[in-house]
C-alpha cells in the first residue's frame, strides 16, 4: 500500500516576482501536481521559473468536487502544491477547507511560509503592531458589512482588512459612521513597482479616493478603539442603569448570582457589598 503524499502551502509573490523562496521554486519542481486558485495567473510564474508541472484549479465554486479528487491523489501516493492567486494560500481563500479536508483524511500538511498582503501592509502603516485583529474581506451587502463592523468597534487592537476598489468609499463610509474618524492606513499595489500607501485620517481618505479612482486591491489597516474612552462611555452606560436594571441584565445571560454581584460591583467601581445593599434599598421601595 502506497504512503500517503504531503500537501505543500506554498506562499507565492504578491507582486514582486524576487520575493518567492528557493524553498517553494524547489518544491513546486518536485511535486507531483499543482493546485491554484486561478490557473491563469499560476500559469505566469511557473512559466517566469521555468517550472513545467500538472496544473489544476481549485476555487470556491469547484472546491468540493476538485477536494475529493486531490485528497485522492495525495492518498495515492502524490505530492501536492497549493497556492493561491498571490500571497499565502488558506488565508481569505478556499484554501482552509482543503486543509481542513487533508487533516480528516490523516494527510500530512506543511506551510512554506512567505509573503502576506495583510502583514506587508501592517509594518509599513504606522499603526500599532504589537496586537492586532485580520478581518479579511466586507461583504458587499450593506447591513451585515455594517454588522460585521460594529462586531469588532470595540477591539483595542489594530485591525486589518482586505478590499476591492469599486467597494473602498462605500466601507470607508460605513467604517467613519461605526469607529469614528480614527488614524487609517490604506496600502496598494504592495511590493510592486506603484506601490502606495495612503496615512491619515478615515475623512481623510474618503476625500481622497472621492477624489481619485480607487484602483487596485486593497489592505486597510485601522487603529484599534481607545481603551479609555470605552471606559468612560460604558462606565456612563452603567450610571444611567439602575443597579436592579444593571444586575437583571446580567441574570437574564445566565450568570451565577455571586458572580452578577462580583461583575455588577466591578462594573460600577464600587464594593459588592454596596452593590448589595442598594439591591435589598431597591427591593424594599418597590414594596
Amino acid at each position: 500500500m502506497n504512503e500517503k503524499g504531503m500537501l505543500y502551502l506554498c506562499a507565492t509573490p504578491i507582486g514582486n516576482l524576487e520575493d518567492i523562496t528557493l524553498r517553494v521554486l524547489r518544491i513546486l519542481r518536485e511535486v507531483d501536481l499543482i493546485v491554484a486558485e486561478d490557473t491563469r495567473q499560476t500559469i505566469k510564474l511557473l512559466n517566469h521559473f521555468e517550472i513545467n508541472k500538472p496544473l489544476t484549479s481549485y476555487h470556491e465554486h469547484n472546491k468540493i468536487e476538485k477536494g475529493k479528487y486531490i485528497v485522492e491523489q495525495l492518498k495515492q501516493g502524490k505530492n501536492v502544491a497549493l497556492v493561491s492567486d498571490a500571497g499565502t494560500p488558506a488565508v481569505s481563500d478556499p484554501g482552509e477547507d482543503l486543509v481542513a479536508l487533508c487533516i480528516e483524511n490523516e494527510i500530512g500538511i506543511t506551510s512554506l511560509p512567505g509573503p502576506v498582503a495583510a502583514i506587508t501592509g501592517l509594518i509599513i502603516s504606522g499603526l500599532p503592531t504589537g496586537r492586532f485583529c485580520f478581518e479579511g474581506f466586507l461583504t458587499v451587502n450593506k447591513r451585515n458589512r455594517k454588522e460585521h463592523l460594529e462586531g469588532v468597534r470595540d477591539d483595542t487592537r489594530t485591525l486589518i482588512f482586505y478590499e476591492a476598489p469599486h467597494k473602498l468609499n462605500n466601507t470607508l463610509k460605513d467604517m467613519l459612521e461605526v469607529f469614528g474618524d480614527r488614524r487609517i492606513a490604506l496600502a496598494r499595489e504592495l511590493t510592486k513597482r506603484y506601490e502606495e500607501v495612503f496615512r491619515g485620517t478615515i475623512t481623510q481618505a474618503i476625500d481622497r479616493f472621492e477624489e481619485n479612482l480607487p484602483k487596485g486591491e486593497f489592505v486597510v489597516i485601522i487603529e484599534g478603539a481607545d481603551k479609555e474612552k470605552i471606559k468612560a462611555e460604558q462606565q456612563q452606560q452603567w450610571e444611567e442603569m439602575s443597579v436592579q436594571d444593571h444586575i437583571d441584565l446580567y441574570v437574564n445571560q445566565g450568570m451565577d448570582r455571586k458572580e452578577v454581584l462580583r461583575k455588577v460591583a466591578k462594573d460600577r467601581g464600587v464594593s459588592k457589598r454596596e452593590i448589595y445593599a442598594l439591591q435589598l434599598e431597591s427591593k424594599k421601595e418597590n414594596k
